[in-house]
């Protein structure tokens, strides 16, 4: 495929993701797949996407002096794709982005566009972009800098202070490493690690989680191991979830909201394959992930059925379960490096929804927890009124339940909740939380 065709393909992507509020990463590898793009188109096509959605407030910024009133909306994304070349890529020559950004603009509109395209980035090539130093209020500058809407970097700035908040903006703009995690049922860390490497990935053990191994060269999911199930592609923070639910073999566990199954199998796998798991999701289609995860890990313990989670009590008898894991549908703030779209796409009204639901799915699990059984409450998320504030209103909502320290985790084992960062150890940022049914 040539470049031109790369750029192009790039073009609609952003084009459509900002059109139908579609997730960039879904989006890429379906056309990927769709126009046979392998190699280094690949690798292009996946920086030139992701680095022009990840850096769009950034880029306008540097566009704003050198158009006299807001393009077409296709016009607007070329010359954004373009910009994000020239300033954050140094393989490609700018003539040679000029030039096929002008092309583009001829094939799609007409004359008149490509000479603006060509008018807009000669002046940039000439004349550099503004300095976003000259911005004076703090999380104005945050916000443009690292391409973060305004209202949440006020947001985090409140609830985390400047520091903290920049950090994380500036570390959100990073590639996130693949972490996969081994199957304790076939293999063990080490071993994986042996065969990885023999098969040319580039594998290290993490630090945080016994059970991640981080590949810094090279697809997991197309390993062998992979095939065989005696690993899966999951973030280290999420890793941090099951073992701190610290199931049994043979207890009967309830995963309220599993799709697409990573924890769920983690459980599975650290209760040696015994037992019985619950795996609710509201989506069938989601559902399927599960069962096929189950399958290639030849996990027979988990059971899927397709249920709102807050309807849970429909279907299950009181105080049926040992523990029961809910992990939140929430804004998912903690994954912005993987899906740098989701930043544009919420509203802090959008927040404050999401905790009504998450604290539905909590009452629905109370009568399904048998006496002394334990509750953990997970996101993927760092806004601190859905994990924070979700905990305080359910343990003043809920006097029978007392909060307990998380166990088998590596840090600050004795809090009752955890708040991870994207820029703590690389992970996703995530929040995870314990509580015990006391006794009557």
């Amino acid at each position: 495929m040539g470049i031109l065709n790369v750029r192009e393909v790039a073009l609609e992507l952003i084009d459509a993701v900002e059109k139908s509020g579609s997730y960039s990463n879904l989006m890429l590898n379906s056309a990927i797949e769709k126009n046979k793009i392998s190699g280094r188109d690949a690798a292009l096509l996946t920086e030139i996407t992701y680095g022009t959605i990840q850096r769009k407030l950034t880029i306008d910024f540097f566009l704003a002096p050198f158009l006299n009133k807001k393009p077409e909306r296709w016009v607007q994304n070329l010359l954004r794709l373009s910009l994000y070349q020239m300033v954050y890529l140094d393989k490609v020559p700018e003539r040679a982005v000029i030039h096929e950004a002008v092309n583009i603009a001829k094939k799609r509109g007409h004359k008149g566009i490509a000479s603006m395209v060509n008018g807009v980035l000669r002046s940039i090539q000439r004349e550099g972009v503004p300095d976003t130093k000259t911005i004076k209020d703090d999380a104005e500058r945050i916000s443009i800098e690292t391409s973060h809407p305004l209202w949440l970097v006020k947001r985090w700035i409140r609830a985390y202070g400047k520091e903290k908040t920049e950090a994380m903006c500036q570390h959100n703009l990073t590639a996130p490493e693949q972490t996969v995690r081994i199957n304790t049922l076939k293999t063990s860390r080490d071993e994986a690690i042996r065969v990885l490497e023999e098969e040319g990935f580039e594998a290290k053990a993490a630090d945080i989680s016994p059970f991640a191994i981080h590949i810094a060269r090279g697809n997991a999911a197309r390993s062998q191991l992979f095939k065989e199930g005696a690993i899966s592609i999951q973030d280290e923070s999420s890793m941090l979830v099951a073992p701190v639910l610290n199931a049994k073999p043979g207890q009967r566990i309830l995963d309220m909201c599993s799709a697409p199954g990573g924890k769920t199998a983690h459980i599975a796998e650290l209760m040696n394959g015994e037992g019985h798991i619950d795996a609710l999701d509201i989506h069938a289609h989601k559902l399927k992930l599960v069962e096929q995860n189950a399958e290639r890990l030849s996990l027979s313990n988990i059971h899927v059925q397709k249920q709102d989670a807050r309807k849970a009590g429909d279907i299950f008898e009181q105080e049926a379960f040992d523990a029961i894991l809910v992990d939140a549908p929430c804004s998912g703030l903690g994954v912005i490096r993987r899906k740098p779209d989701l930043k544009y796409a919420k509203t802090e009204k959008d927040l404050e929804n999401l905790q009504g639901i998450q604290l539905a799915i909590l009452d629905a699990a109370v009568p399904l927890l048998k006496e002394n059984g334990v509750l953990v409450y997970s996101t993927c998320t760092v806004d601190k009124e859905e994990n924070e504030g979700t905990v305080r209103a359910f343990l003043t909502n809920h006097p029978e339940f007392e909060p307990v320290p998380l166990e088998n985790i590596l840090i600050k084992p004795d809090n009752t909740m955890l708040q991870l960062f994207p820029d703590d150890f690389g992970g996703d940022g995530f929040f995870i939380s314990k509580f015990r049914k006391k006794e009557n």
